[in-house]
């Protein structure tokens, strides 16, 4: 009988009778291979102590639903402790958020002639866009709304890319004016 036979045969044991003698066996075996597998990893020696433990209860605890079809033992095991090692790093990466972190917090409130400025220069906005020419309309909608590149938008238009670029650079033109037009209105 091979190791891999054998495993499987333990593993059946613990599965259909929860068979502590075979729970040993496969312990004795594995554990300290789990061990040094996670250290090679470079995982804390500590850590991977409990990782290990942590397979070997999942070994016990759902032993049924090994398939030696799939894999041996040993492949799932260790496709186990792997696992386990990756969860415990991204939860650690969690961990090490700062709850202080700007982007974590929420926004300040907006003052409210703040938010009726923002919604004033948005309606100029709006007003400058449906001013445009179609042709650029047309590849401002394509670069904002669709996030397209400036050669994609030439691909998909089947214009010349210097066209893209020129028409572009006119509408952007033309956004910039009315929103420093409006800016001044504001001031004054």
């Amino acid at each position: 009988m091979s190791a891999n036979e054998e495993h499987a045969e333990l593993i059946t044991r613990v599965a259909r009778d929860r068979d502590r003698a075979a729970f040993v066996a496969l312990f004795d075996h594995f554990a300290p291979r789990i061990n040094a597998y996670l250290r090679r990893l470079g995982t804390d020696p500590a850590i991977a102590e409990d990782l290990t433990q942590d397979v070997m209860v999942v070994l016990w605890r759902k032993a049924e639903l090994f398939d030696p079809a799939k894999s041996s033992l040993g492949t799932w095991l260790f496709r186990i402790a792997r696992n386990r090692r990756i969860d415990l790093a991204r939860q650690s990466r969690r961990d090490d958020l700062d709850e202080n972190e700007p982007m974590l917090l929420p926004a300040e409130p907006v003052e409210a002639g703040d938010d009726l400025d923002a919604r004033r220069r948005d309606a100029r906005i709006r007003e400058t866009l449906a001013l445009l020419p179609p042709e650029q309309m047309e590849l401002v909608q394509l670069a904002f709304y669709r996030g397209l590149s400036h050669s994609q938008i030439a691909e998909a238009t089947g214009q010349p890319l210097g066209t893209v670029k020129s028409r572009l650079r006119l509408a952007f033109g033309r956004l910039r004016r009315a929103i420093e037009a409006d800016t001044a209105i504001d001031i004054d």
